[in-house]
């Protein structure tokens, strides 16, 4: 078994740890908020006061964080992971999604204090990640992959690669893009029943089985249906935000016109401003119905 360090313990990093400690590595964390670790030091994690302190004698270093600013602060400077005595050779792994000139600027950093970086941002929710059901899109050289496996296959139910590092993260930024799109244009369809004085009920039934159905387009439609949008929170409007924008900031930087994600983006940078950024992602159907 392996010493794997674990910077994040948010929704999806807590899960992402917990599978790694009852996988039987020797898992020492560090969160900003460090009494999000309680449950993980009871199954038998290890509590860093600083992602230097859990680096310490790492052979993978893994960090799942919310945004760029997140992850400088857990590799870099005095008590970041980068300045730790790892073992040789170790992995840098990076599971947030980022913005794609970062991550080539992270993975430069790595290679320099001798780590095999690879990005790999993930798909699933809160729930995937403590089943050990993710899925894995990787950047980086094939042999690192294929010898970092058994530290990812705890977490995953598939890895594919994409290339060379940044590609995983590439990948993951149309998904999402793609997925914030269909989030806005469900709000939109959604609301044009409501005012068409259609059944939302039946219209999301019906969606779900159509042809413009997709997983993000029938749970879109089942949780702006319930109006819960704060509480049991899958993903909030400051990180669809987030996600968005470096989205289309990688769409503009390779010369895509964008068009439909602008006005995602518009449409969520409207959500926060009203107020809702910790609120749900799904709190989008409000915003067109003020």
């Amino acid at each position: 078994m392996a010493r794997i360090a674990f910077l994040g313990l948010g929704r999806m990093g807590g899960g992402m740890a917990a599978r790694l400690v009852a996988a039987g590595h020797q898992v020492t964390v560090y969160n900003r908020s460090p009494e999000k670790a309680a449950g993980l030091v009871a199954a038998g994690a290890t509590l860093a006061a600083t992602p230097r302190e859990a680096a310490q004698g790492a052979e993978a270093i893994f960090a799942m964080v919310a945004d760029d600013d997140a992850s400088r602060a857990a590799w870099l400077g005095a008590d970041g992971a980068l300045a730790g005595e790892y073992a040789p050779n170790a992995f840098a792994v990076e599971f947030s999604t980022l913005s794609r000139p970062w991550v080539l600027e992270l993975a430069k950093h790595a290679a320099a204090h001798g780590l095999r970086y690879l990005d790999s941002p993930v798909t699933g929710l809160p729930d995937a990640a403590a089943a050990g059901a993710l899925v894995l899109f990787l950047g980086g050289d094939g042999a690192d992959i294929d010898a970092a496996r058994p530290l990812l296959e705890p977490l995953c139910i598939s890895i594919v690669r994409f290339g060379e590092v940044g590609a995983g993260t590439s990948y993951k930024l149309i998904q999402n893009l793609l997925g914030s799109i269909q989030i806005a244009a469900t709000a939109e369809a959604l609301r044009t029943a409501e005012l068409a004085g259609l059944d939302l009920a039946t219209v999301t039934a019906t969606l779900s089985q159509g042809g413009a159905a997709s997983p993000t387009v029938i749970r879109m439609c089942r949780e702006m249906l319930a109006g819960s949008h704060d509480r049991d929170i899958a993903f909030t409007a400051n990180l669809r935000l987030k996600d968005t924008r470096i989205g289309v900031e990688l769409a503009d930087a390779v010369g895509t016109p964008a068009a439909l994600g602008h006005t995602a983006q518009d449409i969520f940078e409207r959500l926060v401003a009203a107020g809702y950024g910790e609120l749900s992602e799904t709190k989008v159907i409000d915003l067109l119905r003020d």
